[in-house]
Formats: C-alpha cells, structure tokens, sequence
C-alpha cells in the first residue's frame, strides 16, 4: 500500500494545475454516477475521498468534497475525509506489522512511513495552499478583466446613448427636410397654377384687343361709309344748287355740318382706338413681365428643391453612418460581454462565505 502511495503522491506532484482542472468534468461524471449507486451521505464522500486520491491524484480536503458533492452539511464532509485518512494509515500498519520481519525493520518502515507520510501531507498542504494562491490571483484577474470590461461596456452605452441622440436629431432635421421640400412643392404648385392664370388673362386680353380692334374696324368702316353718303349727298346739293342757290346753300350748310360731326365722331373713334390700344398694350406688357417674373419664381423654386434634395441625400448619409456606428459599437458590446463570461473561469468557486473559510481552516 505505500508503493501505491507513493505512485499516487508522485502523480500528483507531476500534474500541471490547468490539467487538474481540465478533469473537473471529468470528476463531476463519475460523481454524479456514484450519486446514483450510493444514497447514504458519509459513504458517497469516502467514495469520492478514494475517486479524488487514487483514481485522479487529487488530495481531498473538506471544502474540495463539499464542492464535489453538496450534500449534507460542513462536518459531514469532515467526517468522511478523517476516517479516509485513519483508514489509510490502518492499512499501511497491517502492511509493516507482518510476523516475518524482524523489530528493527519495522521499526524503519514505521519512521520512514511516517517520514513520507509527513512529506506527503506537508506538500499536499502546500500544493493546496498554492493551488489556492493561484486560484485567487485568477480570480483576482477575472474581477479585474470583468470590472475594466464593465468600464469599456458603460463606454460603449454611452457612446451608443450618444450616437442615439445624434440619430434622433439627425430623423428630427430629416422630417424638418421632408416638411420644407413639402412646402417647397406646394409653393411651386401655388407659382405654377399663378402662371396659369397669368397666362390665361394674357390669353383673355389678347382675345378682349383682338375683339376692341374688330369693333373699331367696324366702326371706322361705318363711318368712312357715312362720310362717303355725306359727300355723295353733298355733290348732289351742290348739283341741285346750281339750280336753286338758296336751296344749294341750305343743303350745302347742313353737308358741311354733318361732315364736320362725322369727321369728329371719326376724330373721337380714332382716338378711343388709339386709347383702347394704348391700354391694352400696357396691359400686355405688364402681364408679359409677371408672367417673367413668375416664371423667375419658378426657377429659383426649382433650384432651392434640388438644394433642398441635395441637402436630405446628406442628412440620410449621415444617418445611415450612424446607424452604422451604433450596431458597430453594440457589437463592440457584446463583444466585451463575451470576452467577460471567457475570462471567468468555467469551475471557479464563488466568493467563500464566512462559514466555509471556517470550515476551512479547521482542516487545514
């Protein structure tokens, strides 16, 4: 039985910390199994006292079995580690006391069994007490890793927070776009039906003058025929006057005088035609330059909607830059999240509570 302590204690020494741990799941298996075939507490944890020692080279200690196990309380796991140790050191001494061998050998096997027995404690108590060390330094480095990773996250909130306010203000000038390049069109409608309408009246003008030159070809026709009988007539009076002179006179008078009115009624249609000309020359002109000027409107119009559409390309650029610096930044997120649930060691006992440390150092 020492040769195979001796085996089991050099097997552990040998094995690298990170091997150990990597047969956690291993470990947890096998127990679970022996759950299954052993219901009575103390003899499950001396099951798993000779499965740690024996099988996987691992000193049990109290705290170590409880892990394992959870079952029962503090002191039951105690228990079963103390009578795995006197049952040990039973078996070692049935080994020494054998009848053939002579006092003094015994004697030697007993000290050097006790030698190594001492050796092999005192270096399962350091091996304990660095694996502990190197236990807490990792942890240590985890909390360390997780806090600077909660610290880069917060960073990354507040980035994403600020990326979102900008977003928000970014949608709020696109809709302020969209209702300026609203009523951009419907102020480019309202110049398009007013140049409409100009040109409509300009349309009603022209037909009104074309009627106003109509009417006074009419009239002049009319008077030029009046003016043409008054002359016939008058060379008929004047035909007559030979013959009767009185005669002649009187209707020589009143030829003269409707000749002198329908030469002022032609004076006074030729001046109202020139008026009437006059008029609506001015009115073309002055419906011709607002049509120019609406049409100048509408120019400036269309040219402050392409600026207007210009400026909205940007604004849904820059927004779709932002969206893109959010989910870069989200993912920057998880990211430091996942790196945290890495760095957190897989078996890594939670923070020992005051009972446990207890239990602890009366083990050790």
């Amino acid at each position: 039985m020492s040769k195979l302590y001796k085996e089991e204690l050099k097997i552990q020494r040998n094995t690298p910390y990170y091997q150990r741990m990597s047969t956690e799941s291993e470990i947890l298996a096998e127990i679970e199994a022996l759950k299954a075939k052993i219901p009575e507490t103390k003899a499950l944890y001396r099951e798993v006292c000779g499965l740690l020692f024996f099988r996987h080279g691992i000193t049990p200690t109290t705290n170590k079995l409880y892990q394992f196990v959870r079952k029962g309380t503090m002191a039951t796991p105690a228990e079963a580690l103390a009578a795995f140790w006197e049952e040990l050191r039973l078996r070692a001494r049935v080994e020494i006391d054998h009848p053939d061998l002579p006092d003094e050998i015994k004697a030697l096997a007993a000290e050097a069994i006790a030698g190594l027995w001492g050796h092999a404690t005192a270096a399962a108590r350091g091996e304990l007490a660095a694996s502990r060390l190197e236990h807490q330094a990792a942890a240590e480095r985890a909390q360390q890793a997780q806090a600077e990773a909660e610290q880069a996250t917060a960073q990354a909130q507040v980035v994403a927070d600020h990326l979102r306010t900008e977003l928000a203000s970014s949608e709020e000038r696109t809709r302020q776009a969209l209702a300026d390049l609203e009523a951009e069109r419907r102020d480019h409608a309202g110049s398009k039906a007013r140049v409409q309408q100009m040109q409509a009246q300009l349309d009603q003008a022209r037909i009104q003058q074309q009627e106003l030159q109509d009417s006074f070809s009419t009239e002049l026709a009319k008077a030029r025929e009046a003016t043409e009988g008054a002359q016939e007539r008058a060379a008929a009076a004047e035909r007559r006057a030979l013959m009767e002179i009185e005669q002649e006179r009187q209707a020589r008078a009143k030829a003269e005088k409707a000749t002198e009115v329908a030469r002022e009624k032609l004076a006074l249609a030729e001046a109202r035609e020139r008026q009437q000309s006059l008029e609506h020359a001015e009115a073309v002109t002055r419906l011709q330059m607002e049509a120019n000027t609406a049409k100048a409107a509408l120019q400036a119009t269309q040219e402050a909607q392409r600026g207007v559409e210009q400026q909205l390309g940007e604004l849904r650029a820059q927004l779709a830059d932002a969206q893109q610096a959010a989910a870069r930044h989200q993912a920057e997120a998880q990211t430091l999240q996942g790196l945290v649930a890495r760095l957190t060691p897989a078996g890594a006992p939670a923070p020992a509570r005051p009972a446990r440390k207890k239990a602890g150092k009366a083990d050790g």
